[in-house]
């Protein structure tokens, strides 16, 4: 009874299921998603305000990044060699003045008389508030508002440019004027001391009316190619108050909407409140996503605007498609979402035979083997995507045990190195002791009695004075040799007292050392990079190090060649450091040799010559410092060798 009853109760729950899923997808979820449009649209709104925002930033910081240029050099050429040397500054305040790309340049006393002008017929302009701050000494740049008269003491042209006919603009304040005359004017100032020893002034200014390079360059870096959807366009434009005196904004085609003012609505909020408009605007013809800030002067009054805008059409049109495809998409899904649902059932039980197959291809040794389950957002999907997240991390823990393998092999076949290593030395250190030991005592003989028959031929050693000194020069000889067997084999008796060093200096101090030899051998030896670290090791062992790696180098370039020599800061496992890298172009060596040459009495010496002991040394004063020496070579392509050690506090 119970295997007849159970179809019925199966098509029970399947229509129950049903129901239960087409009521929140034909009354639920198009609440939902109606809500979420409407939020969708209040935060691309929000997004439109925080880029126009973000463009107005761009515009600020290069209107700012001007006033600080223009102020710097300024403030520079008054302090300049020459501008205190010329006892005529006119030629030099008129290649200024074209260098730096301003109106007018020029120099005046305390009392405001000109000395020297640029160009020629400029006369200064009365004293505003920074001109006053000047003249007690403090130099300073910032936005003042030129008189048209001024202006014209400046430069006739400068009057002329300044002038912009007012164009009759809708939802502007009403006005009588007809023109605009003033000028904005990025304005530097600096003190001066004058060729007769008097206090002056240096004064440079930019006129922005009318400044189309200005207001192009602020247009191009807010709003690059590509920055903004096909069909929009980026705007920028400066006010002088409500009057655009400087814009690429169209008030027809190929002409520019100068002498356009602003809506009364945002100049009451700039201008009036001295707040920051983010907002949609009609902006002379069409409506623009805009950004207005006032531009403050010297004095602290608001005297213009700076304003970044893109047109809006092309924004609203995709929300408006944006809506349209997310209604149709809605009814497209729930067409097709009813037939589906008739289906759910049967994709039950395929996520599990998945699963299991999977399972079993693992344990055959298929580490690889995932289900293919795609996320459905079910408890069957979230088991199969737990399934495989298990399976991946199965897979990253059997990669990482076996790469800590070969690891571990590979300082397990390290650790056995040094410790043979190890072996040879100590056998090797025992036998070159007692054998300097052994010489240094008839030499010291030698020595002696080399010393004392010097005495006894008293003036007639002087006819013997160049077989003397040959022989002086081979005894000091044995002892340099046994002196270096001997620190091979006792390093830690020779060890010096670690000082903070400058490595830079370090290796200056090589070059007379081995300046000889590179003439000598056609080599030249260039230094290059920076390092601003010292490390904790003698001086004396670190130019050690570096002699016998140049040495080396010079030695594998009989032809000539090049070594360089570079410096850096790095940093090993966290450590902080300094690597120092001896590159030369000679013939470099094959992978056996590379292997063996910090063996000690290996030496790649094609002429017999070297002990074999000089790079093993240099590992093992490295060594006791905590530091690393390791090389690289390829054949026909040179060698370099890479010294670092750890910085000192």
């Amino acid at each position: 009874m119970a295997e007849r009853a159970a179809p019925p109760r199966a098509r029970s729950v399947r229509h129950r299921l049903l129901a239960i899923a087409l009521l929140p997808t034909l009354v639920i979820l198009p609440l939902l998603l109606g809500g979420t449009m409407l939020r969708w649209q209040g935060k691309f709104d929000d997004l439109l305000a925080t880029k126009v925002n973000s463009d107005l930033t761009v515009a600020r910081q290069y209107l700012a990044r001007i006033l600080e240029t223009t102020g710097e050099r300024v403030e520079a050429l008054g302090r300049s060699v020459d501008f205190a040397a010329a006892a005529d500054p006119a030629p030099l305040l008129e290649e200024q003045r074209a260098e730096m790309a301003l109106d007018f340049l020029y120099v005046a006393d305390a009392a405001g008389r000109p000395v020297a002008v640029s160009p020629a017929e400029a006369r200064p302009a009365p004293k505003g508030p920074l001109i006053e701050a000047v003249l007690q000494g403090r130099a300073g740049t910032g936005i003042e508002i030129f008189a048209n008269a001024d202006l014209a003491l400046l430069s006739p042209d400068l009057a002329a440019r300044a002038r912009v006919p007012l164009v009759p603009t809708p939802n502007a304040v009403p006005t009588d004027r007809t023109e605009e005359d003033r000028g904005m004017v990025v304005l530097s100032a600096a003190p001066v001391t004058l060729a007769d020893g008097r206090p002056g002034i240096l004064v440079g200014g930019l006129l922005l009316n009318q400044n189309l390079v200005f207001i192009d360059t602020i247009n191009d870096l807010v709003y690059r190619a590509g920055s903004l959807p096909e069909g929009s366009a980026g705007t920028a434009t400066l006010f002088l108050e409500d009057v655009r005196i400087s814009t690429n904004v169209r008030l027809f085609e190929g002409t520019r909407a100068l002498g356009t003012r602003v809506s009364a609505e945002v100049r009451e909020q700039v201008l009036g409140r001295g707040e920051t408009w983010l907002d949609s605007a009609f902006v002379v013809n069409d409506r623009y996503i805009s950004a207005y800030e006032p531009i403050v002067d010297t004095a602290g009054q608001r005297v213009g605007m700076l304003y970044v805008g893109f047109l809006e059409a092309p924004f609203a049109a995709a929300k408006r498609t944006t809506l349209w495809l997310v209604g149709l998409g809605f009814l497209a899904v729930t067409a097709v979402s009813i037939p589906v649902f008739l289906k759910w059932a049967s994709g039950v039980f395929q996520p599990l035979e998945k699963m299991s197959g999977t399972i079993a291809r693992v344990e055959a040794g298929d580490l690889g083997a995932r289900t293919g389950v795609q996320s459905r957002g079910d408890e069957v999907g979230r088991v199969a995507d737990h399934l495989d997240h298990l399976l991946d991390l199965i897979q990253e823990r059997d990669a990482e045990l076996r790469q800590w393998n070969e690891e571990l092999n590979a300082r397990v076949e390290e650790t056995t190195r040094k410790l043979i290593v190890s072996e040879k030395l100590a056998t090797i250190g025992e036998i070159t002791a007692a054998a300097a030991h052994e010489i240094n005592n008839p030499v010291a003989v030698i020595q002696g009695n080399l010393d004392l028959l010097r005495e006894i031929m008293g003036d007639g050693a002087a006819r013997a004075a160049t077989e003397f000194r040959l022989m002086d020069e081979q005894i000091q000889r044995i002892s340099q040799i046994v002196n270096r067997l001997l620190q091979f084999a006792r390093p830690e008796e020779y060890a010096g007292w670690a000082t903070r060093t400058d490595p830079r200096d370090a290796v200056a101090d090589c070059l007379p050392l081995v300046r000889h030899l590179l003439t000598r051998s056609d080599v030249t030896l260039r230094q290059d990079g920076q390092s601003s670290r010292q490390v904790l090791m003698n001086r004396t062992e670190l130019q050690q190090v570096m002699v016998n790696l140049i040495v080396n180098a010079v030695h594998a370039m009989p032809g000539g060649g090049e070594i360089v020599v570079w410096l850096s800061d790095a940093d090993r496992n966290g450590v902080p450091g300094v690597e120092i890298a001896v590159s030369d172009t000679g013939g470099g060596m094959d992978a056996e040799t590379l292997s063996r040459i910090f063996e000690p009495f290996f030496t790649t010496r094609a002429d017999g010559g070297g002990t074999g002991l000089g790079l093993s040394i240099c590992r093992t004063l490295v060594d006791r410092q905590g530091g690393d020496i390791s090389a690289a070579s390829t054949e026909g392509q040179g060698t370099t060798f890479t010294l670092w050690l750890p910085a000192t506090d």
